[in-house]
Formats: structure tokens, C-alpha cells, sequence
């Protein structure tokens, strides 16, 4: 069993070694399927992430609490740790984490060889410089994937699921008419960009959406993180998408926001979260449009 001194020598050391060269590279989906455990010493912890910064983490209350714990899940013959440490493939080898910090921790310090793991890739800036890049329209809209796209309310209506086997890759329940409203939304000129600052991969939501017929300009997963050059992945994008959109429909459950680049005027309108969401949206759309029409 690892020392707390020596674990913390050695992820400075990992720290050290991969800071300024480290870059992500795309996981097949072969190896996102297949990889389901990963050696401890291939998962590297992520230099941008607080729990590598001395001032602010690593916690060694709550690595002692999972120790604990996976001593405790042994003892009974569980898995020691059910949720997978997420992470994502990269150069010059191996894997960043980017979620689960603590419980590879707890693993490293127990003296464990391997655990469950989640290979991911996430939205990159390339990805969302290539979709700006696909079209030329200066108007988006912009929806949070779970707490607005996703089925989080039990008493909302979903889409129906997707056939055998697709329904076992995608899980994730999706809000009635969305797929409708995207398409409405693209028809009249608008790019839609849904958003999350979870941890999902990039071509695993898009692929979802594909299979749900509904168009999608942009896909943003892991919004919250932060960059290597410093600062939040979300302002680098905010940037680009400044640059790119004169007008911006931000849409929630209870309200629709409209914004231009070129005036500090916002017109907001209310909407009824959970009946006729998706026509109430199509509804003032359509008479956005009609307004500017006449104008």
C-alpha cells in the first residue's frame, strides 16, 4: 500500500511528465466497447483537473472514505468500485482521467492492478471549428442536453426508444417532439447546438440523434472543463460562437431567450415546461420570423 506521501509524489510526477504535451486522440468504437477495465498506471491524472492542484485538491478525507469502501465491497465478494473511473486516449500514451479522480486514488493507494473504467471522447475545439465551418447560416439555437433535451422529469412524455439493439447503446430517454423542433428549428435557418457539461462522447450523442432523424449542427460535451491553456472549455467556445451567430434562441423548459450580437436587447418568452412545449416553441418562432419579416 502506498504512503499519502509517496501517492502524492507520484502524481506530481505524472504531472510533471505529461503538463504541457499531453493531447487527446480519438477512441474507436471498438476500443470504447471492448476496453471495460484499465491498468491503474495507463490512467494519468489530468493536470487541468483541481484535484491536481496542491492548493485546492487532491481531498484525503474522501480517498480514505473509498479506500473504505472498496475494502468493505471486497469483503462481501462485490466489485470494488461498480461506477467506471471515466476517461479519455491520449498521446503520447494511455489514458487521461477525466472523471473519478478519487476512486483511482483509493485504488492506487490499496495497491489495486486494474479497474472499471468508460472510455470517452469529448467534444474538442477542432470538432466544433469543423461544424461552424459546415454551414453558413448566422442564426443557432442552443438547448441543455439533460436538463432540457434529456427526459428529466418521470411526468414528461418520451419519444419511443430505438429498435433492438440500438435502445442497449442508447439509453438515454428523449423528450417528446424534440426531433420535430430540431428539424423546424434547421428548416427556418437556425443551427441547433445542444450542450452538456457532463461527460458524455461526442460521437455517441450524435450518433443519437442520428438515429432519432433530428438535426443537429453541433454537439458540446464536457463544456464545464477546463482547457490546458487555461480558462474554461465554455469560454473558448462562447468566442467562436460570437464570431459566427448574429442571433441566438436559448431554449429552457420555462422560457425561450433571444439574443443579437449587435444590440444589448433581450426578448424573452415564457413557456409551459411540460404541455405543448415543442408547438409553443415552433409558435413564437414563427412569429419571430414573420416580425422580421415585416420590419
Amino acid at each position: 500500500m502506498a504512503s499519502p506521501t509517496q501517492f502524492e509524489q507520484y502524481v506530481a510526477d505524472e504531472v510533471k511528465k505529461y503538463k504541457d504535451v499531453y493531447f487527446p486522440l480519438r477512441s474507436s468504437l471498438l476500443r470504447r466497447l471492448l476496453v471495460r477495465r484499465c491498468p491503474l498506471t495507463k490512467m494519468h491524472p489530468n493536470p487541468d483537473d483541481e484535484f491536481c492542484i496542491p492548493k485546492i485538491g487532491p481531498s484525503n478525507r474522501i480517498i480514505s472514505e473509498y479506500m473504505e469502501a472498496f475494502r468493505n465491497a471486497e469483503k462481501v465478494g462485490n466489485e470494488f468500485c461498480e461506477e467506471p473511473v471515466q476517461i479519455e486516449r491520449i498521446y503520447p500514451d494511455g489514458y487521461m482521467i477525466l472523471n473519478g479522480h478519487h476512486r483511482w486514488a483509493a485504488a492506487m493507494r490499496l495497491g489495486y492492478k486494474k479497474m472499471p473504467v468508460k472510455i470517452l471522447n469529448l467534444t474538442q475545439e477542432a470538432d466544433v471549428k469543423k461544424s461552424l465551418s459546415r454551414t453558413g447560416n448566422t442564426k443557432r439555437a442552443t438547448l441543455d442536453l439533460d436538463e432540457v433535451v434529456f427526459l428529466s422529469d418521470s411526468g414528461m412524455a418520451a419519444e419511443k426508444p430505438l429498435p433492438f439493439p440500438f435502445n442497449k447503446l442508447y439509453k438515454e430517454p428523449l423528450r417528446r417532439g424534440i426531433p420535430a423542433l430540431f428539424n423546424f428549428l434547421s428548416a427556418n435557418g437556425y443551427d441547433v447546438w445542444v450542450y452538456t457539461n457532463n461527460y458524455y462522447s461526442f460521437e455517441h450523442i450524435r450518433s443519437y440523434f442520428r438515429f432519432y432523424h433530428a438535426r443537429v449542427a453541433g454537439v458540446i460535451t464536457g463544456l464545464s472543463r477546463k482547457t490546458k491553456a487555461g480558462g474554461s472549455m465554455k469560454k473558448k467556445i462562447d468566442d467562436m460562437m460570437a464570431s459566427k451567430y448574429l442571433t441566438t434562441l436559448h431554449i429552457d423548459n420555462d422560457a425561450l431567450l433571444r439574443t443579437s450580437r449587435n444590440s444589448k436587447q433581450f426578448d424573452e418568452y415564457s413557456l409551459d415546461g411540460v404541455s405543448d412545449w415543442t408547438q409553443q416553441i415552433v409558435d413564437i418562432v414563427k412569429r419571430i420570423e414573420k416580425d422580421e419579416r415585416q420590419a
